[in-house]
């Protein structure tokens, strides 16, 4: 969200941001931005005038009955019991107006930076480095369930019977696989200096709008029927609300967190061959990190962010490459985005597995996070999030790169990373 006096100031920056994002229907929210913010100054002007004019007329009356005047003094008296009545008419004006302008700001999108590419969607998005050879193999890679399947891995099935559709049984070693991984994508996060959280699951209305669109919410979360609850979508909307409407010392960024969730979607919309499977359901789990610090340090952290996540990838010889995401791919929120994809031989390209935002003060004005400086001035901090895997995704790129054929079987080589968390297997072998 954006700062109505930086929009009051640069209405035509704004605009141009909103046409590089190819949401032109939203250029009309400028204009009733600042008519909204212009109202309420006028009814928080005329309200200051009533409250001073009462404290100059209340002296009035006691002067009056002192001096015995008491007819004058009770149309004094009457003068104050309307203009009281304008003024609480004027309070619920005020908080009417707050609202209304609230509402309207949350729907502007946050100015991108200058360096991210202008384009229409996610087609447009730009290649920015790729780190290791494709993967090639001379025996034909199955789908990711029938890998899964015949390790005796997966059961969509049953789980269709209990849950509907989007929803697996992992099972015996794919299980213990995904397990490992998340493990291992903790331990690393914490080797790289982050601080290990588990959260909520569950978060307030007022926090899953501080983190994200109305349109992201309405695509993504699942509202708790009955109470003032949503699950999370993803780790980072409680570990970013865990300092709503706090104070941090300066001295104390940067804030760095990696945490583990479940993660319940939506996913709306879901069609076609990366829709099959278990590349887009309803439920899986997630190691996350997070980053709090000063606005100049943003942009350091979000190049560490995204190269942590690569790191880990190769570390389990996966191929990857980075992608920045162009002004009509960034979510409202987001000044500048990278995509980590994984290769995949089964398809032939590279598909998402990591995505990492940096989202400036967006999400620290709607939340009231702030940093008290050592100069006792008080700022908003900045905010990023970076993925660090997100099984199953991570699982389908793990078991196509690490899949190896001989003798008629299927087997899978365990990185040696990764060994520590399989109880020294360095192979699982189809059943």
């Amino acid at each position: 969200m954006l700062d109505i006096r930086f929009v009051k100031e640069n209405p035509e920056l704004v605009k141009e941001n909103i046409r590089k994002k190819f949401k032109d229907a939203k250029l009309p929210l400028v204009d009733q931005a600042i008519a909204l913010h212009d109202e309420k100054l006028a009814a928080n002007k005329r309200a200051d005038e009533l409250r001073a004019n009462r404290n100059k007329i209340s002296k009035e009356i006691g002067m009056l009955m002192g001096k015995g005047l008491r007819e004058e003094a009770e149309a004094k008296k009457k003068l104050v019991a309307e203009q009281a009545e304008e003024l609480k008419a004027l309070g619920e004006k005020e908080t009417e107006l707050e609202a209304a302008l609230r509402e309207v700001m949350l729907k502007i999108p946050n100015i991108v930076d200058d360096s991210v590419p202008v384009g229409k969607d996610d087609s447009e998005n730009v290649e920015v480095e790729q780190f290791g050879e494709q993967t090639a193999v001379d025996f034909e890679i199955p789908y990711h369930t029938d890998i899964m399947a015949r390790f005796n891995g997966i059961d969509k099935e049953a789980a269709g019977r209990v849950a509907g559709e989007g929803f697996y049984y992992l099972m015996g070693d794919i299980a213990r696989l995904h397990s490992a991984v998340t493990a291992y994508a903790r331990d690393f996060m914490i080797n790289k200096g982050f601080t290990y959280c588990i959260p909520p699951f569950m978060i307030r209305s007022r926090v899953v709008s501080g983190v994200m669109s109305f349109e992201e919410m309405d695509a993504m979360m699942y509202k708790i029927e009955g109470e003032d609850l949503y699950l999370i979508g993803t780790s980072e909307h409680s570990m970013i609300g865990k300092f709503i409407d706090t104070m941090t010392d300066e001295a104390q960024l940067p804030l760095t967190l990696t945490s583990y969730s479940p993660c319940f979607r939506k996913e709306k919309g879901a069609h076609g061959i990366e829709e099959r499977g278990i590349y887009r359901i309803h439920q899986f789990e997630k190691q996350e990190m997070i980053v709090i610090c000063k606005p100049e340090e943003n942009m350091e952290w979000f190049h560490k962010m995204w190269s942590y996540s690569v790191e880990l990838f190769r570390s389990l010889d996966i191929p990857v490459r980075t992608l920045e995401c162009c002004t009509g791919d960034l979510a409202d929120l987001k000044v500048k985005s990278y995509d980590v994809e994984a290769w995949s031989p089964k398809q032939g390209k590279y598909f998402e597995v990591c995505s990492c935002s940096n989202l400036g003060d967006a999400q620290a004005r709607r939340l009231g996070i702030r940093v008290k400086g050592e100069d006792g001035k008080k700022y908003l901090a900045h905010t990023l999030n970076n993925t660090v895997v997100a099984p199953p995704r991570m699982l389908i790129a793990f078991l196509e790169n690490n899949l190896e054929y001989a003798d008629g079987k299927y087997s899978v080589r365990i990185p040696e990373a990764l060994r520590p968390y399989m109880g020294g297997t360095e192979r699982i072998v189809e059943k």
